[in-house]
């Protein structure tokens, strides 16, 4: 069998997507579905807003599209909220974070990573196996430089 390498390296930064689409953990099922269907996305990130408008939002937790078909087969979608199927703690990454790395990930664990400022922690994207795909076919190929 051969082996195939490739030269082609990048960050996580540089394929993430950015515009986070969140709710709170009490946001229903239905609502979490819709808002994926208004803003085309495969998961929401679920924060938690605490009691002080100015406070920072806590990321506790993410909902996929996967969560949400799992909730549906099992006869659990209708009066769920988002809290009750979320992924806890979110898979977290880095935007300078090895790009080859989180494909690994990816392909192994979740569809999606929450992409977090390496200094306040913050939410600022997230990376998703279209945003790799998407990043690999518009990559120029190491060999045709």
């Amino acid at each position: 069998m051969t082996t195939l390498t490739s030269d082609l390296t990048g960050t996580i930064g540089e394929a993430m997507h950015v515009g986070l689409v969140c709710c709170s953990r009490e946001t229903p099922l239905r609502v979490v579905a819709a808002r994926m269907a208004q803003h085309r996305v495969h998961c929401i990130l679920v924060v938690d807003y605490g009691d002080d408008a100015d406070a920072d939002h806590q990321l506790v937790g993410l909902v996929s599209d996967r969560d949400l078909a799992r909730a549906y087969h099992e006869g659990r979608f209708d009066g769920a909220t988002a809290a009750d199927v979320m992924e806890s703690p979110p898979p977290l990454a880095e935007p300078g974070g090895d790009l080859r790395v989180a494909a690994g990930r990816l392909a192994d664990r979740t569809p999606h990573l929450v992409v977090g400022d390496a200094i306040s922690g913050r939410p600022v994207g997230v990376l998703s196996t279209l945003d790799l795909a998407r990043w690999l076919a518009t990559e120029p190929d190491p060999v045709s430089r």
